[in-house]
């Protein structure tokens, strides 16, 4: 693991294969690390022969925390996003994405293939828009474009992704049991959820870091960061779409709204797919996002 400076804070890192290769850059969802990029996933990547570079975004895992910004009043957030203004929050989906283009400047690499899963997808899809000359391809996986008349998600996922979760440090099986609940419930049917590689992987997120209110900075800067498809629609890039056709979070028609806004993009809908990358489809999805990126060298 690597610490680089970039946009006035500091991102951990960490890098597959031959320093050589064409750089695949990894973006993670909300409130989650870079980790969820599992190694497993990385090497199938590497073996398509890329450098593979995934990194905790701000406010998660080893990288900065923002914790001297303001709490995030969603009371507040929801008036003002509901009566139709932008309210002030510590940082945006563009500092992100600035984040991400930082790191790239860090570690010398003039341009890159762009993945991003969920918010993550939504910065990748900013990256390609506002510095499409670093971006020579871009994959957006279970994201969406901030499109207003798009279906909400299911309310009965937003309901358990809402609710407060158990003290980790005080109650570990709680909080591990209600985090694999959760991750089940939005997982899809097509693929088996593997509880104990979650487990896993959940217990190594609480070991780099827990920060909840890292999170909640995160879900601001998606609550502000509204429509993008006016931007999406001068992305040069080309570009992958890749949805689960069983996403309670973000439907699939955000991912079919995401390939339309998007000149000449390709919309991969995986059957059975939620708002998850299980194993099942790994080999899959990095055969397409090889297939993109050798799109972008052609051209």
């Amino acid at each position: 693991m690597n610490i680089a400076k970039s946009n006035g804070i500091e991102l951990a890192w960490e890098s597959f294969g031959e320093t050589n290769g064409e750089v695949v850059l990894l973006i993670a969802g909300l409130g989650t690390q870079m980790i969820r990029w599992t190694a497993p996933f990385c090497a199938e990547l590497v073996a398509l022969g890329y450098r593979v570079v995934r990194f905790d975004n701000r406010d998660a895992g080893y990288s900065t925390h923002l914790d001297a910004r303001p709490a995030v009043d969603f009371g507040a957030l929801a008036s003002a996003l509901q009566a139709g203004h932008r309210p002030e929050v510590p940082y945006t989906l563009y500092d992100m994405a600035a984040d991400a283009i930082g790191l790239l400047d860090a570690l010398g690499v003039a341009q890159a293939h762009v993945v991003g899963r969920s918010m993550g997808g939504m910065i990748a899809q900013i990256m390609a828009s506002e510095h499409g000359s670093r971006v020579l391809s871009l994959t957006s996986i279970m994201s969406s474009t901030g499109n207003p008349a798009l279906p909400h998600a299911a309310p009965d996922a937003m309901a358990m992704m809402m609710q407060p979760m158990p003290d980790p440090y005080s109650d570990r099986a709680g909080f591990l049991s209600r985090s694999s609940a959760f991750a089940r419930h939005i997982a899809g049917v097509g693929y088996p959820f593997d509880e104990e590689a979650h487990h896993a992987m959940v217990s190594e997120e609480l070991n780099r870091a827990y920060d909840p209110a890292g999170t909640g900075r995160q879900i601001a800067a998606v609550g502000v960061a509204g429509d993008r498809r006016a931007r999406l629609s001068a992305v040069t890039a080309p570009t992958l779409v890749i949805h689960g056709s069983d996403d309670p979070l973000f439907l699939p028609a955000c991912g079919r709204d995401t390939a339309a806004s998007i000149p000449a993009a390709e919309l991969l809908m995986i059957e059975g797919m939620g708002h998850d990358l299980p194993a099942g489809v790994w080999r899959q999805v990095a055969g397409k996002i090889d297939s993109v990126a050798r799109r972008a060298v052609s051209a």
